[in-house]
């Protein structure tokens, strides 16, 4: 047997060992993701910064998070895409169990027919986050006291990284063991296209405090074709050698009186992403506006 190919067994076998040891926490509903209409696009729904309160009448910066994604999931359960992703800032703040027990009310009427899967955020608290949505079941791995979770659709894979360092402060950070699991798992893995989604943005104001560490890992693989984020509270787009940076926007509240509030629809194919903006407040005049989002090669 030759080195190399001794080398690659030796990441099979880290990765069953991974896989060995999931903790079924990460899938909040059918743990199955439905085919589309179109076998060859997926169509899924991306959320960041709910930012919800175990005070349903909270209100920030003249929003009510709470009615807002009561908004949202009503407007999910009419489109119904094939899941749902949310990428952190679950909690309003320091994620308390109360937080999590009001964001799983509202998120249940559209888990019941789809999956939705959470990351966490610097506004919230892993432990009481795993109490309120655990066994639940999910293709989920614990790396140095991580979660990722990985999915694979009709088209592409998503792989939700997990960026939380302190509760309550702003900074991010995935950590080595995060880190080399992810380069030995797209290293193993087929040439699919595959999304990357995490809390903190790679580069920029509040970005990870290892994001040129994890661009290391990504630049030389093509198969990673995007990274989506939140933290920013801005619907932007953005790229970084080919590989395009899709900031979503906050559906609790912005953060700047020009930028929306609400959700991003996303229909994802091996060549293309096409991105529509669904504001619910803030500023809305972007309102249904589309990005179309050719893959690197």
């Amino acid at each position: 047997m030759s080195g190399t190919t001794e080398h690659r067994l030796s990441r099979r076998q880290f990765l069953h060992g991974a896989m060995a040891l999931a903790g079924g926490i990460a899938t909040f509903g059918p743990q199955e993701v439905l085919a589309s209409d179109r076998s060859d696009s997926a169509h899924w729904a991306f959320l960041s910064d709910t930012h919800i309160s175990r005070n349903s009448r909270n209100r920030y910066r003249g929003f009510y998070p709470y009615q807002n994604l009561q908004e949202i999931t009503g407007q999910l359960n009419s489109s119904l895409p094939d899941g749902v992703i949310i990428t952190g800032d679950l909690a309003r703040l320091r994620g308390r169990s109360g937080d999590y027990q009001n964001l799983k009310k509202l998120l249940t009427p559209v888990a019941q027919k789809r999956p939705i899967h959470l990351a966490t955020g610097n506004h919230d608290n892993r432990d009481n986050f795993l109490n309120t949505f655990q066994n639940t079941g999910s293709h989920e791995w614990r790396v140095g006291g991580k979660r990722i979770v990985t999915v694979k659709t009709s088209s592409v894979n998503l792989i939700l990284l997990d960026s939380l360092l302190f509760v309550d402060l702003p900074w991010g950070r995935l950590g080595q063991a995060q880190r080399k699991w992810l380069k030995t798992y797209l290293e193993v893995c087929d040439e699919t296209p595959t999304i990357l989604c995490l809390h903190h943005p790679v580069k920029g104001f509040g970005s990870l405090l290892d994001g040129d560490s994890l661009l290391k890992v990504i630049k030389p693989m093509p198969k990673i074709k995007a990274v989506v984020h939140g933290h920013s509270h801005e619907f932007a787009f953005r790229q970084i050698d080919g590989i395009h940076m899709i900031s979503l926007p906050a559906t609790g509240y912005n953060q700047l009186s020009r930028e929306p509030v609400g959700w991003v629809d996303a229909h994802l194919t091996d060549t293309e992403g096409v991105f529509t903006l669904n504001a619910v407040a803030g500023n809305t005049r972007q309102h249904g506006h589309t990005e179309r989002l050719r893959w690197r090669t």
